[in-house]
């Protein structure tokens, strides 16, 4: 690599405050607070709102929610014909073939 263009790469804990998770990785990021880690060293602490311990997509509670009878409403719009229309439909193209 070539010296002095690129930034400090170091030890970085980053804490979840909400679910009370933290984990230690290496980052660029920098932070004036420190936190004492597992291994007795002391370390940058990145405070974050979300992260894989709180985020409802790996905790496993995301919910779909269909606003407004979307779904229903597609289908009535777009659905399915009735039986008697694509049985119609059918002789058709047999005729034309």
């Amino acid at each position: 690599m070539k010296k002095g263009i690129h930034p400090d790469y170091h030890h970085v804990v980053f804490r979840d405050a909400g679910a009370g998770h933290s984990f230690l990785t290496r980052s660029t990021v920098t932070s004036d607070r420190t936190v004492l880690w597992d291994d007795g060293r002391e370390y940058p602490v990145i405070d974050v709102e979300i992260s894989s311990a709180s985020h409802p997509f790996y905790t496993g509670s995301a919910r779909v929610v269909d606003t407004a009878g979307r779904v229903e409403k597609f289908r009535r719009r777009y659905g399915t014909k009735t039986a008697g229309t694509q049985s119609a439909g059918a002789s058709t193209q047999e005729a034309t073939r």
